[in-house]
């Protein structure tokens, strides 16, 4: 994303007041990030190749059909 990264978008949308479900897709998959965007409400962070299985479980959950939280 030319400009911003998923976490700052995260974090001004969270200052804006917009609670929009968020699923973050990385290549870089690093713990303290998936900590930091779980912490603030994110559905899913998946890595890359994604599996298609765990996309449509974090899709689920952010339509309210699947309360696990999903971790890959």
């Amino acid at each position: 994303m030319p400009g911003m990264t998923g976490v700052e978008l995260q974090t001004y949308l969270l200052a804006q007041g917009h609670h929009v479900p968020m699923i973050f897709i990385t290549a870089f998959p690093e713990e303290r990030t998936r900590e930091r965007v779980n912490a603030a409400g994110a559905v899913g962070f998946l890595s890359k190749p994604l599996d298609g299985g765990a996309m449509i479980q974090c899709i689920d959950k952010a339509l309210g059909r699947d309360p696990e939280p999903t971790r890959h």
